[in-house]
Formats: C-alpha cells, sequence, structure tokens
C-alpha cells in the first residue's frame, strides 16, 4: 500500500549505550532530535523536547537508571514493508531498521504516522470516487451501519436523489429493506452478480454487489447498478409478442418441405399437437424452430390460448429470471404488495416458447426444471407458490447434447425437456427445398411490396442452390426480400448478396456459361450431347426439376418429356 518514499523518517538520531550519564545524553539531545538507548534486546527512544526531564535528574545518573525509575516504554522496531500491517506502540516513536545492514535507517513518530495515513486516505479516496464516476453505472457505497459513503452522479440520475440529501444517511431512509441488496451483503456477506432490481415502475437494474472485508469482518459494501431499462423496453418491442408465422387454420401447411428429413421433423410434430409433453424443437439458428413451435401450438386444442415467447440469448440474466417467472415486492410508498406476472404464469393454459434454452444460466434451469416436475413456482420475491398449467417448447442448437456430458446444462431438465425430441435439419441438407421456399417468400414479398411477379435468371437460382446457408431458411427470406425490393422485373445476380456470388463461384470455377445465361438457348434442346446437359443441369440444381428447367431454358414439362425420352435416372 505504501512505497518508501511515502513516509517522511527523521534520521537525525545518535545511539549510545545503557551506562552512558545524564550529562552526556543532554549534549547529544541539544544536537539531535532522538538518542536512541540500545539495551540488551531493547531499544529506548529518548526525545529533545524531553531534554527537561533529564534535566530534572543528577548528571552523574546512568541512562539505564533514568529509564528504569521513569519506567520508560521501549519503541517497537520495524521494517518500513511491516509498518502499515504491524501492531506497534504508537505512545514511543517507531525505529525503523534496515534488514540488510541490521541498522536502524530512521524514525517514524505517531504524528508523522497520522499525516501519511490522512494522505494516503485522501488518495485512496480520490481514487475510488474518480472511479465512481468514470463508471456508466448507478455506483452506492456504504459502511457497516448501512449509511452511504458514495453516490456517484449517476445514482443521482437513476434515482432521482441528489448526492448531498443521501450521504451520511442510512440507505434504509430512501429504499424499502428488503430492496436493498446492500443489506443483505451487510448480512450475509455474500457477493451478489447480475441480480434484477426494479426500484420503481419505470427503472430496471442489474445489480452486482461485495462486501468490504478487513481483517474477517465486514466493514461496508459496495453495489454497481446498470440500468436496463432501454434493453427491457426494446425487449418487450421486439419480442413481447412474436408475429404469426404459420396460418393458424392450417399451421403446418405454411412449413415448406419435401426433404425425407423435414417430413420426418413435420410427422412427429404433427403427433404431439394432441398432448400435454413439453417438446425440445433441435437445430440451428433460422432453420425454422419458431415456425414449428408455432404450429404444434396452433395445431393443438390450445390453439386459442396465448402462445408467448422467452428469447435467452436476447434477454440479460439477471432478467431472464424475472422474465420466466415474474417478481413479487412491496411499494416504494406503502406496504401493498405490487408486482409483475412472468411469461410462464401469462401463458397459462397455453405454450411458452423458449428459445436457444442452451444458452439459459444454470440456476434457472433449476428453477424451471423444478417447475416442470411440480407445475408451480416462487416469483421473485415471493413466499406463495403460483400455480399454473403452461406447456414447454424450447429451442436448442445441437451443441446441447454435449453441455449435458460437460455438466454445463441440467441433465434432470434435458430429459423432461426431450420427451419429444425433434431434429430441424439445416438448409444446407435440404437444398431440395430451396426452390419451393424461394418461389413462396417471392409470392409474399410481391404481395408485401405491391410489386408484379419478376422472372428470375437461371443463374441466380444456381447461385441460390450452391450457397450453404449459414443462416438457414431466415436467410434466404432475407436473400429474397433484399431481390425483390432491389429487381426492377428480372432478378440477376447482380441483386444477390456478394457473399452468395463469391461462393457459388468458388464452387463451379470451371464453368464456361455466362452467368446469367440459360444452358440453353431459345428453348431447344437439339444438340447432341443433350441428355449430358439434363443431367449436369440435374447434377447442379441436386434434382430438383424446377430448378433444372429454368437453368436449361426450358419448361418443366419439356423438361420432363426429355427425361422420358432419353431414358434419364430422375434421381440424376
Amino acid at each position: 500500500m505504501f512505497k518508501s518514499g511515502q513516509i517522511n523518517l527523521d534520521d537525525s538520531f545518535i545511539l549510545t549505550g545503557p551506562q552512558t550519564a545524564l550529562a552526556e545524553l543532554k549534549n547529544m539531545l541539544l544536537q539531535f532530535h532522538f538518542v536512541i538507548v540500545i539495551a540488551e534486546k531493547v531499544h529506548y527512544t529518548i526525545t529533545n523536547s524531553e531534554l527537561n526531564l533529564i534535566t530534572s535528574c543528577p548528571e552523574t545518573m546512568s541512562a539505564a537508571s533514568f529509564l528504569k525509575e521513569r519506567q520508560w516504554i521501549p519503541s517497537t522496531v520495524l521494517t518500513m514493508s511491516k509498518i502499515p500491517d504491524s501492531k506497534a506502540d504508537w505512545r514511543r516513536p517507531v525505529l525503523i531498521e534496515n534488514v540488510e545492514r541490521k541498522a536502524i535507517i530512521g524514525i517514524l513518530t505517531a504524528e508523522e504516522w497520522i499525516q501519511t495515513l490522512q494522505v494516503e486516505n485522501k488518495k485512496v479516496t480520490a481514487y475510488f470516487h474518480t472511479l465512481a464516476e468514470t463508471v456508466n453505472d448507478a455506483v452506492t457505497a456504504v459502511d457497516q451501519e448501512g449509511k452511504v459513503i458514495c453516490w456517484n452522479t449517476t445514482a443521482e440520475k437513476t434515482y432521482g436523489i441528489n448526492r448531498e440529501n443521501i450521504i451520511g444517511r442510512k440507505i434504509g431512509d430512501y429504499f424499502e429493506a428488503e430492496d436493498v441488496v446492500l443489506h443483505r451483503i451487510l448480512n450475509e456477506g455474500f457477493p451478489v452478480r447480475q441480480a434484477y432490481h426494479r426500484p420503481d415502475s419505470n427503472t430496471h437494474v442489474l445489480i452486482n454487489a461485495s462486501p468490504i472485508i478487513q481483517d474477517n469482518s465486514i466493514i461496508g459494501g459496495v453495489a454497481t447498478e446498470h440500468d436496463i431499462t432501454r434493453i427491457v423496453r426494446l425487449n418487450e418491442e421486439l419480442y413481447g409478442s412474436m408475429p404469426q408465422l404459420v396460418h393458424p387454420e392450417k399451421p403446418f401447411s405454411s412449413i415448406i418441405g419435401v426433404s425425407p428429413e423435414i417430413k420426418e421433423a413435420l410427422q412427429i410434430a404433427q403427433k404431439t399437437t394432441s398432448a400435454e409433453v413439453p417438446v425440445l424443437l433441435m437445430g440451428e439458428p433460422g432453420s425454422g424452430r419458431e415456425m414449428l413451435a408455432q404450429a404444434i401450438h396452433y395445431g393443438s386444442l390450445k390453439k386459442n390460448a396465448p402462445f408467448l415467447s422467452v428469447h435467452c440469448i436476447s434477454i440479460p440474466s439477471g432478467l431472464l429470471e424475472v422474465e420466466l417467472f415474474g417478481y413479487q415486492r412491496k411499494a416504494f410508498t406503502n406496504e401493498e404488495r405490487v408486482g409483475q406476472a412472468g411469461k410462464l404464469e401469462q401463458a397459462s393454459g397455453g405454450t411458452l416458447f423458449i428459445t436457444d434454452i442452451d444458452r439459459m444460466p444454470f440456476d434457472i434451469q433449476v428453477k424451471l426444471s423444478d417447475y416442470l416436475e411440480h407445475q408451480s413456482f416462487l416469483r421473485i420475491g415471493a413466499t406463495e407458490s403460483v400455480q399454473t398449467q403452461t406447456r414447454i417448447i424450447a429451442s436448442a442448437s445441437p451443441r446441447i447434447d454435449e453441455l449435458v456430458q460437460e455438466g454445463h446444462f441440467h441433465k434432470d431438465l434435458y430429459y423432461q425437456l426431450s420427451v419429444i425430441k425433434i431434429d430441424i435439419p439445416p438448409l444446407r441438407e435440404r437444398m431440395e427445398d430451396i426452390v419451393e421456399l424461394v418461389q413462396k417468400f417471392i409470392r409474399e414479398f410481391t404481395i408485401k411490396y405491391k410489386k408484379t411477379m419478376p422472372n428470375i435468371a437461371p443463374a441466380v437460382m444456381t447461385a441460390l442452390l450452391n450457397y450453404d446457408w449459414p443462416g438457414n431458411v431466415r436467410e434466404l427470406r432475407n436473400v429474397v426480400e433484399r431481390f425483390i425490393l432491389l429487381n426492377d422485373g428480372i432478378i440477376t445476380t447482380e441483386h444477390l448478396p456478394r457473399g452468395i456470388i463469391t461462393f457459388s463461384q468458388s464452387i463451379h470455377t470451371n464453368d464456361v456459361s455466362s452467368p446469367d445465361e440459360p444452358l440453353v438457348k431459345n428453348n431447344d434442346l437439339t444438340i447432341k450431347d443433350e441428355p449430358l446437359m439434363i443431367e449436369e443441369a440435374l447434377r447442379k440444381t441436386y434434382g430438383n426439376k424446377s430448378a433444372a428447367a429454368k437453368l436449361l431454358g426450358i419448361s418443366r414439362g419439356t423438361l420432363y418429356n426429355k427425361i422420358k425420352e432419353f431414358g434419364l435416372d430422375s434421381n440424376s
């Protein structure tokens, strides 16, 4: 904490033995600030301000006799490094020793030590308050009695309480004790991380708090409170009610897919509509998990009940528990209980869709598992449990299996959710669905933006079929919306994002056809290698005949006739 340069040592001293006469001792004090009498393993310090005590005694008296008669208190001998942590007897000046030289190098008085401590305390206080003002969070510090010793500018803005009105006052004078995390810190001594708090109806904060411990005793606490009100408002706007992605009367008809994997997923999903068990949808983001969850809900007897969603990624962990389970607390102005129902309660009788549950904090996983077992839970701050019947549909990435094995995802919750487990394949594994998805999205966005149905250059479909779609169906939908907005009647590769074109070109660097030209012009397949060209088109479009026909520049009917004429395998 301290450096030697920060402490002023007095080096005006002289050493002498216990047999020195007082007359000689007197002369020494006239020349030096201190005389150190070194006896056996004991050091006595006499200051020049104590000269009058010596002059009242016989000059021939020895220093040893004088010190014994006066019951002189010996001085503590310390090294520089041990000064702050020592239990020195400050009734006498402290002697500072150099360990290497085994010699006294200076003297430190109680007065000088107090001044040093005062200077250091001012420095530490300045650092602390500067730090408190530098961070964007509200910072509060209290002493062991709960009196506020720090209240930064952000705290003033967050709570509308001026610094001069709260410093020195107990924090409980302004907030209910049960709402003050620092009270719990002082009583229990455990740190708090990312705890949600709502000090008033218009403010949402996340709290981090720690006890201040000295010599194994709690002497205070410090808390930072991050205002997340804007995040909460934005979350309410974005995810308060998930947009309806399926037709409520024919929910499964809204999901496009001809691949065996997606058909299997749809068959399993349809069978779950009559059950009340949880469902776990496994798949990558953007693969259609939200749409399938809605299809299960609207295809069930619960279709007229609420369908709500909670996004584990978009909500801060401290707020996620409140979003799920709600909260209960005393109001600031009276003793009435006020609170807010969580999504689990709001969706009672219906369905709660929890997205990316593998990103849910472990402690909340435990609480959700307990709900699935008992169909009841406690709001945060409440003592009475809430009974509710809400069906849980959750989505997770394929990594959840690894998380369970590693102990990072609650094993019981995983087994409770995976009674029905549906794997949704990524778009890159069901390329045969791309053409129909594109046609569906084109219809959707031409109606939305009041555009005429455009023509699509074959190279566009080829590029779409060659791309690996890391963002899955959601990314494809966005791409179609983009080129519907940008096109002027015909969609070419110029309307596609650069990344898709680059990816397609890297795969087919040997293609010699013009990017926006069909393989066959004028709808005429009369050249001798016609069968080979048809096979190549089918290969490029992963067997999708509609896309292959567009790539060849012929109608789908003509393509079917050609396949039959040449006896080509339809799975080419």
